[in-house]
């Protein structure tokens, strides 16, 4: 199959190499031409991907039109808040009949919109619903073929089985599911969670802690979730507890680094001025906050991040204040 990959980051770069094992003829495309020249000349990409030698049959342009025209599936793999205007770019190029995947996590902070439905509104010619694909993935390990898992989501189960077919690997396993909102919501949400695991760690606190946040973490995405239309059993699973779990505990997330930072002092300006990644988890907080509002659903975690990151409110107080809520019962009746 004839593929296209949008977005040269470490993910994109990971799953165009993890396409073009798997027999199919990828085309990468790369918004530096410096990072372009040294995929297709060294076979690496040491900015965004160290360490991790490409096949030599793998391609990377920075012309859209190279990746786009005659690709029977493009996967968008962008940072969320500039999905939108890359998708522009490729419009005048794709097939009605391609099957797109996003495999970018977030929310559109101005529409409040999820990936998929952002590329939607763009791409309106398509003849196959978008897929998202989401799971407990870092770059870092899928790029050197150590076991993984994740999710395909559509409403159109034939087109995210199409996807598995595609994506299935011995090294990588694509499960399916027809929850698309409660996939994207889990893999989004997460971000703002392991930022709030990183902060933890930064103030020096324990096992106990991160426990106690994650599992009430995890509650809360269902809360919105539901609110949403998406699926309670959805937050389960890969893209919800799985997720939620590697991304909070894993040496490699950039979002738990930076709320570590956080927690030991630094402000976040210059944390992310720091690194050439994306954090995520700062722009899904703000879109977060707002969904809460939208939607109003209690998501204290949630408050407190947007408040710390935006509101340069201390951290260990933000941890005091959600320890001294009002007291409540565990399981709550989702409607």
């Amino acid at each position: 199959m004839k593929v296209g990959v949008v977005g040269a980051g470490g993910w994109g770069t990971a799953l165009a190499k993890l396409l073009t094992e798997n027999g199919h003829q990828v085309t990468l495309w790369a918004y530096e031409q410096e990072t372009m020249e040294e995929i297709n000349q060294k076979h690496t990409n040491e900015r965004f991907l160290p360490g991790v030698v490409l096949p030599t049959e793998l391609v990377a342009s920075t012309d859209p039109a190279e990746v786009a025209q005659g690709a029977e599936l493009l996967t968008f793999v962008v940072p969320s808040q500039w999905l939108r205007a890359t998708a522009k770019h490729f419009i005048a190029y794709l097939s009605p009949d391609a099957v797109v995947v996003n495999a970018g996590k977030g929310v559109e902070i101005q529409t409040l919109k999820t990936l998929t439905q952002v590329l939607k509104e763009e791409l309106p010619a398509l003849h196959h619903e978008i897929v998202a694909l989401s799971g407990p993935n870092h770059s870092e390990e899928v790029s050197r073929g150590l076991p993984s898992a994740t999710v395909v989501a559509a409403p159109d189960l034939k087109v995210a089985e199409l996807v598995q077919e595609v994506f299935m690997s011995p090294y990588f396993r694509v499960y399916t599911n027809q929850d698309r909102t409660g996939v994207e919501l889990g893999g989004a949400l997460k971000n703002v969670f392991s930022m709030a695991a990183g902060i933890c760690d930064g103030l020096n606190f324990g096992d106990n802690t991160k426990a106690a946040l994650v599992t009430r973490a995890l509650a809360e995405m269902r809360r919105l979730g539901v609110a949403m239309g998406a699926e309670p059993v959805t937050f389960s699973g890969l893209s919800g507890l799985g997720d939620l779990f590697v991304t909070a505990a894993s040496r490699h997330s950039r979002n738990a680094w930076a709320g570590r930072e956080i927690g030991k002092g630094r402000r976040l300006e210059e944390i992310l001025a720091s690194t050439p990644m994306v954090v995520e988890g700062v722009p899904t907080t703000k879109a977060a906050y707002a969904l809460s509002k939208k939607f109003q659903v209690e998501l204290p975690i949630i408050e407190k991040m947007y408040q710390v990151l935006f509101e340069d409110y201390p951290p260990r107080q933000a941890v005091e204040d959600l320890m001294i809520r009002e007291r409540r019962s565990e399981i709550e009746t989702l409607v």
